[in-house]
């Protein structure tokens, strides 16, 4: 199996686990998006220079995972692939943020050091986040979600329109690329002469193909419009946006680990 091959098995994974019946997959969409909105907006909310206060955060994927069945590795590796991104951004703070600060007693680092490691946090923690409300959350169901938030519609049809063409884009070079290779079994990569006549039979295969599509969904009915079916709430979409909120806040006005180690130690 081809490169190519397995990035379209990992998109259809969360495809796949979206569709699971469990506590968190049948929520209401709109509570989950609004729920992972409210998450990675607290998690940027904080200091620069927190790291101990993050660690409370780590609790809302560990029960989402638990709650709705989800493998944790398959997810990590994914929110993971931003990491090499996201120390790129942030390797000039060590070097211009030099102020030295002691941590532990008797530890001494600098503020720059203390910004990346809460920056790489940060972001990981809202990659994992996204990727578990599409782990649970079909996009159909997010794009319903949207239209829930009065996103305009011409936004949410590209958003739809991108994602499914995604999948054509990939299973075509998929089966150009495989054709490529049974031409020439004993050749690494495909030659540099070979890149331009692929990528235009590539360009014309999924216009061709996205125009079937098309042309299948205006025999269906389809006129310009995306129509959902309206939003119900239930008594445990209401409990589990309550929940989530409650928890948020008190990580975030609240040190949670400072309180909870000053308890354990006999401080207050």
């Amino acid at each position: 199996m081809n490169k190519i091959t397995k990035s379209m098995y990992g998109l259809r994974y969360f495809d796949e686990i979206a569709q699971n019946d469990t506590v968190i997959h049948k929520l209401n969409p709109l509570v989950k998006l609004l729920a992972s909105f409210f998450y990675i907006l607290t998690a940027v909310s904080f200091n620069k220079y927190e790291i101990v206060a993050l660690i409370p955060l780590a609790i809302y994927p560990s029960i989402v995972f638990n709650l709705g069945d989800i493998k944790v590795m398959p997810v990590l590796k994914r929110s993971l692939l931003v990491l090499p991104l996201i120390m790129l951004v942030g390797i000039s703070n060590p070097i211009l943020d030099k102020e030295a600060v002691v941590i532990f007693e008797n530890m001494i680092v600098s503020r720059g050091i203390l910004s990346y490691i809460s920056l790489i946090i940060k972001s990981t923690l809202s990659v994992m986040c996204g990727m578990l409300l599409i782990a649970t959350t079909s996009v159909d169901d997010i794009a319903k979600a949207l239209g829930s938030l009065h996103v305009p519609k011409i936004f949410i049809m590209v958003f739809l329109l991108t994602y499914r063409y995604t999948y054509v884009l990939i299973e075509e070079f998929s089966t150009i690329s495989t054709s490529y290779f049974l031409r020439a079994p004993g050749q690494k990569g495909i030659h540099n002469n070979m890149w331009g006549p692929l990528l235009g039979q590539l360009l014309m295969r999924t216009y061709d193909r996205a125009q079937s599509i098309y042309s299948a969904m205006c025999l269906r009915g389809y006129q310009g419009e995306y129509y959902t079916a309206k939003n119900i709430f239930r008594i445990n979409d209401y409990v589990y946006l309550i929940l989530c909120v409650v928890f948020l806040l008190l990580v975030r006005f609240y040190n949670v680990p400072v309180i909870l180690g000053n308890i354990m130690t006999g401080a207050f």
